[in-house]
């Protein structure tokens, strides 16, 4: 599945589009230097990236280094330390890999966490509309901690603490799944997700956990190149999380050229 489009016709679409249209506080960062690299980019037939942030509130340990004022406990409204700073992450080093990459750093939480999904779609939806065209829509999150983990709560590379990652994949089945009228393609979000898991083990063994597979929907029904990332989790530093994102963004870089 190759899909382009040029970022400069969709931004402006959204931005002409009227009448209960979705117009997000900030639609948009790319992770370019200079705007001459972003035009440039743009006029090529490069893989394009849509990343977002579903519960974009979520956040790691306190540390004495990485101090923020939480929201609740293990989230902030701090773009500085929540999943925000960890999409930015993601997206420069996308970015150096030749994608173009829209970053969508809207707050879905408020007014309710349980409801984000709900706002995260119509976001989407909005870009769908306008003739936004993304090879990867990519939702990423931070995983709760779990004790049932074994081997610890991330891996050692070069000397650097690293968070486990981890992609999950909806089935759009189940009681989560009561009322969707479309579900998604899961065996193909499924076959992505695998790929790009095997893809980051090879460069950093034991970085992936097992691909999770969930009755939920989790939006994954716009694309067969919807992924929902797990980096890390509340007992993970910040920069735990944010040590992984190059081997995330290689792993997706040789995802997408084995399958184009």
């Amino acid at each position: 599945m190759r899909r382009r489009g040029k970022i400069g016709l969709a931004i402006l679409a959204l931005a002409l589009a009227g009448g209960g249209a979705y117009f997000p506080p900030l639609v948009i960062r790319v992770a370019a230097q200079q705007e001459e690299v972003v035009q440039a980019a743009a006029q090529e037939e490069a893989p394009r990236i849509l990343i977002y942030h579903t519960h974009t509130y979520e956040a790691y340990e306190i540390t004495e280094t990485e101090t923020y004022t939480p929201t609740e406990k293990w989230r902030t409204r701090d773009e500085q330390y929540n999943m925000v700073a960890v999409g930015d992450a993601l997206a420069r080093e996308l970015t150096a890999r030749g994608f173009i990459v829209v970053h969508d750093t809207t707050a879905f939480e408020p007014p309710n966490l349980s409801t984000a999904y709900t706002r995260s779609l119509e976001m989407l939806k909005a870009r769908l509309d306008t003739g936004e065209q993304y090879d990867y829509w990519i939702d990423v999150h931070r995983d709760a901690y779990s004790g049932a983990y074994n081997g610890g709560n991330g891996v050692e590379i070069d000397g650097q603490s690293v968070a486990h990652v981890m992609l999950l994949v909806g089935k759009g089945t189940g009681a989560t799944g009561s009322g969707f009228d479309e579900r998604p393609d899961w065996p193909k979000n499924l076959a992505l997700a695998q790929a790009v898991t095997d893809a980051a083990n090879a460069l950093a063994p034991g970085l992936c956990r097992e691909v999770k597979i969930k009755n939920g929907r989790f939006n994954q029904h716009v694309s067969t190149g919807a992924l929902l990332i797990e980096i890390g989790n509340n007992r993970n530093t910040l920069s735990e999380a944010l040590t992984a994102c190059p081997i995330i963004a290689e792993a997706l870089e040789r995802a997408y050229r084995a399958r184009n």
